[in-house]
């Protein structure tokens, strides 16, 4: 079948930019409002209460201070006398000093007092802890669910995508989209929502305490918060782009060991495994230098910022301790402003430091979102057709389809099939044989013309009515992890032990299951470990005769089959394929010489019709496929050396 893939398909990256990303995974969390206002308030009191602290653990600083002064300070004299004492010695700084704390000349330290404001301290630090702890264990569940919602959609999303999207896709990028992304989604919000939410309220409440201490140092606190902003969001900038390349590499290398643990067998056998171990070695080094280089530039934000808070600490230590002289600030409130100002930065470091996270994060959101952005296949219609007979009467209508707009594949062909009737179609790769049995599945959409199924447009069909009339055998055997039984039952779960057995039995696999150990009960993988590739399609065949549809499609199903097996289900079919009309698409022209029908494709045409002894004797195309392959090898052999 020709395929729209390859080096030249399109690919699901479309760039897009961080804010529209992040708003659109913001408002995935809309559906717990509720919850995420519960979380918002826990976090705001949490906050609240941490922010105040420092202060109220100023005025216990204050308290030993005063009780310092006050014991080397004459008892017996009031505050305003000492201090007009000291002024009058010329000691006007410390006079100042005196004069603006809460001090009782002649008193020591109030412990009790002291004791209470501990107490008061450590009541504030507790209850925000359990605010923090509540906000951090809701914001587990609303992210979990959230996360968890977006993967069902994921998975229900690739259950309604076409068949071109699949054709156009790397299976181990797709696989990377829907794991790999997806956990690391999970983990960034988990580690980014609460500590953002708690850094950007902290930045807030402690600014409005540092302004009810002291402006001036307020203003000195938030000088450097610019610098930092221009300089995160250049860091993040660059950064960006490199995230985007990581997670794309990911995808890139699991597609390539997705593809080499497939066919390790044949990478093995052609010695191609130096080859193989090259290309992952460059993939791996590209997945490694865009992992290092968005890790290395992201980092940078955090030192950045740790500088310019170190930088703003110097500057308010200096300042503050020349008011603290001049007593126009207690050595509580100093000492509270600079706790907050070495707070301030710090959740400004970890804004700065969930920078990876975030870009790494909105990174794969981007590629989940770029999966749930794909078109869909048309829908079905809303009121849709059934056909009122069910004897597979199949009628191509002057039909067309090309998997590329301006590569033509199949036009205008017309076909009829009878009920119970066996159509052949045979020709070389690339004719259009399995497209054209595809397109009785609408597993594409016709450009043109019509399909008739017992009377009834396709098209107007629901697609599940048509696929439940339709069995079909691929080439390459599809089997799941789970017992011989449970493979061939999969194709009617409802059936009966009776039926599941009579279509064993009817398609040869019954023969050889009982020479297994467990018989029935034996476990396969899905690579059908411990049974041969014929056993494994006669499985297949098995599957789809239990589902007794009336339409049957076998593409090159016994490929893999030895002749006798061949021959076997030669037979079986042939009592089997009483009123059911079967697609056979062979290669193996003495599989189908007693076809009722055979059609000869090529370039997507039918340019012959009939059955197997009247197209010999037109010696056209078919005879020239059927001598390619049996007469070819003679004349060869005689051939003179």
């Amino acid at each position: 079948m020709s395929r729209p893939g390859g080096p030249g398909a399109p690919g699901l990256e479309r760039p897009k930019s961080f804010a529209p990303s992040l708003k659109r995974l913001i408002r995935r969390l809309d559906d717990h409002r509720a919850l995420m206002l519960v979380i918002l308030g826990s976090i705001v009191g949490s906050v609240t209460l941490t922010a105040f602290a420092p202060r109220v653990l100023g005025s216990a600083t204050d308290e030993l201070f005063a009780g310092v002064i006050g014991s080397r300070l004459p008892a017996g004299q009031s505050k305003e006398q000492v201090v007009e004492a000291l002024r009058g010695r010329g000691d006007s700084t410390f006079a100042d000093m005196v004069s603006s704390m809460d001090v009782t000349p002649g008193q020591s330290v109030d412990f009790a007092a002291v004791g209470r404001i501990l107490a008061l301290v450590l009541a504030l630090y507790l209850a925000s802890a359990v605010l923090g702890w509540l906000a951090a264990y809701l914001l587990n569940k609303v992210v979990v669910a959230t996360v968890t919602r977006l993967r069902a959609e994921v998975e229900a999303k690739i259950h309604r995508l076409p068949l071109s999207f699949y054709d156009a896709s790397a299976r181990g990028d797709l696989l990377s989209r829907v794991t790999n992304d997806l956990d690391n989604l999970s983990q960034s919000l988990q580690q980014t929502i609460s500590q953002l939410l708690n850094s950007l309220l902290m930045v807030v409440a402690i600014l409005i305490m540092m302004v009810t201490i002291s402006p001036l140092l307020s203003l000195i606190a938030v000088a450097t918060i610019p610098v930092a902003a221009v300089a995160t969001a250049l860091i993040a900038k660059r950064s960006k782009p490199h995230f985007i390349e990581q997670w794309t590499s990911t995808g890139a290398l699991n597609a390539q060991i997705e593809e080499t643990f497939t066919g390790h067998e044949l990478v093995t056998a052609f010695g191609r495994r130096d080859e193989v171990q090259k290309t992952f070695d460059e993939r791996n080094e590209k997945l490694y230098g865009a992992s290092w280089r968005a890790q290395f530039i992201s980092g940078m934000v955090m030192p950045t910022i740790m500088f310019l808070g170190n930088l703003n600490y110097v500057a308010v230590a200096v300042v503050g301790g020349l008011r603290v002289a001049s007593g126009q600030l207690s050595l509580g409130e100093i000492q509270a402003f600079i706790q907050y100002s070495r707070q301030f930065t710090q959740p400004l470091t970890q804004i700065g430091s969930m920078f990876n996270l975030m870009q790494s994060g909105v990174a794969s959101a981007e590629r989940i979102f770029d999966v749930l952005d794909e078109d869909e296949e048309r829908p079905d219609p809303v009121d849709p057709a059934s056909p009122a007979s069910d004897t597979g009467h199949i009628v191509f209508d002057d039909v067309s389809f090309r998997y590329q707009p301006d590569r033509p594949l199949i036009e205008n062909l017309s076909l009829e099939a009878r009920p119970g009737d066996m159509i052949a179609i045979v020709g070389p790769t690339g004719a259009g044989k399995t497209t054209l049995v595809n397109l009785i599945l609408r597993f594409y959409e016709l450009d043109g013309g019509s399909i008739y199924v017992d009377g009834v447009d396709a098209a107007a069909m629901s697609r599940d009515d048509l696929r439940e009339r339709t069995g079909m055998v691929l080439q390459d055997s599809w089997l799941f992890g789970g017992t011989i039984y449970e493979n061939i039952a999969y194709g009617d779960p409802t059936a009966s032990h009776e039926a599941v057995m009579e279509a064993a039995w009817a398609s040869h696999v019954d023969h050889f299951v009982r020479t297994l150990p467990d018989g029935y009960d034996t476990v396969i993988d899905d690579e059908g470990s411990g049974v041969s590739a014929g056993e494994r399609q006669l499985i297949t065949i098995a599957r789809a005769f239990l589902a007794k549809p009336t339409i049957l499609i076998l593409d090159e199903a016994t490929s893999s089959v030895d002749t006798r097996t061949e021959l076997l289900i030669g037979k079986a079919m042939a009592n089997l394929r009483a009123d059911r009309t079967s697609f056979v698409i062979a290669h193996r022209l003495s599989t189908i010489r007693d076809a009722d029908l055979i059609v000869v494709m090529e370039d997507g045409r039918i340019v012959e019709q009939g059955d197997h002894a009247a197209l010999l004797e037109r010696r056209g195309a078919y005879h020239r496929l059927y001598n390619a392959q049996f007469s070819a090898p003679v004349d060869d052999v005689d051939a003179p050396v």
